[in-house]
């Protein structure tokens, strides 16, 4: 049995579970591919797995990390069109196929969707094995590094906004927690919709990291209210599209801060899942509440168009040696990165 590096955890807990250990080295089977781990970027997802998620089991000892980047190792049978060396990144979810969500190219609502790194081994290893639709060609602008930090944030934005919310040119855009990676990628899809972006931050240093952006409001919700804020920022209307993941902590003002027929879109609870809300604030302003989970291929081909015509960009907050895995789960969940954390193997 060959055996690779990889960082595992044995027990749900604090970040100190996750420790080196040599793991059986993946074997591509019918139309998977091996892939040669350079970088992979953390996500809270993988805090959230991590510490455990009621009703949830993962199968222990577990392999996190949603968003890879790398080379191609090896190309299992039925693998046509990627060659050993090829620089690639994944994407990193997908369904089963079969169903008629995927065979209508809405694979992020086929019933058996999974996220590499969820419940299936993920990239904080030297390989990882991927089906071959995942693969995506690595934009040649771009580092491993920066590869790495496109996949499920900029995905997970894109649908948020375009296909869910279906944000239109001039709309007022509030988009929750500048310096998480949903909120970078946020601002950035609202900006290239020619949006008006208002964003929230934790301190005045991420304050002009999120100006540089693109964002035109900058609210500090240490020291502002933010319904207050965005209420004087826009003469009292409010906002036509609120981007929501932080959950039950700043909820009541995100819905607040919609405008009437405003839309909020969701996709995670960072603070907390449980929320209240006033049924009749709802249908007498006729808001809509969207939920909204990753998104298609389709949509993440389209994020790179973009990149590669540098409308969007990676933003990196740090990078640390798989090793140093422990290090970069507590700098994500200390809440002080703008950007992404990304573990890097040589």
């Amino acid at each position: 049995m060959l055996s690779v590096k990889a960082v595992v955890f044995d027990a749900h807990g604090d970040p100190e579970v996750l420790h080196v250990a040599d793991v059986e080295k993946p074997v591509s089977g019918f139309g998977e591919v091996i892939v040669r781990v350079k970088a992979c970027a953390l996500n809270h997802l993988d805090l959230w797995v991590r510490k455990g998620i009621p009703g949830v089991k993962i199968p222990l000892p577990h392999v996190l990390g949603s968003d890879i980047a790398g080379l191609v190792a090896e190309t299992g049978p039925g693998v046509e069109g990627w060659s050993e060396g090829d620089e690639v990144l994944v994407a990193p979810g997908f369904g089963d196929g079969v169903c008629g969500e995927c065979l209508a190219g809405r694979e992020n609502y086929c019933a058996n969707y999974k996220i590499i790194g969820y419940r299936i081994e993920g990239g904080y290893a030297e390989y990882v094995k991927v089906p071959v639709g995942n693969l995506l060609k690595k934009p040649s602008k771009l580092s491993f590094v920066e590869a790495a930090s496109i996949p499920l944030v900029f995905l997970t934005a894109w649908h948020m906004l375009v296909d869910k919310a279906k944000i239109k040119m001039g709309e007022t855009v509030l988009v929750v927690g500048a310096g998480s990676g949903v909120g970078m990628a946020a601002i950035q899809v609202a900006k290239a919709v020619n949006c008006t972006v208002i964003t929230t931050v934790g301190s005045d240093e991420k304050a002009g990291k999120a100006e540089a952006l693109g964002a035109d409001i900058v609210v500090n919700r240490k020291v502002e209210d933010v319904y207050e804020a965005v209420k004087g920022a826009t003469s009292g209307r409010g906002v036509d599209v609120v981007v929501e993941h932080a959950g039950a902590e700043i909820w009541d003002k995100a819905v607040r801060s919609l405008a009437r027929g405003g839309r909020l879109v969701t996709c995670g609870a960072t603070t907390g899942p449980q929320v209240s809300i006033d049924l009749r604030f709802l249908y007498s302003k006729q808001h809509s509440i969207l939920g909204s989970y990753m998104g298609t291929k389709r949509d993440l081909l389209d994020v790179l168009r973009l990149v590669e015509k540098g409308v969007f960009n990676p933003v990196v907050d740090s990078v640390f040696p798989l090793e140093k895995a422990v290090e970069a789960h507590k700098r994500l969940e200390s809440g002080e990165q703008f950007g992404k954390v990304v573990l890097t193997l040589d």
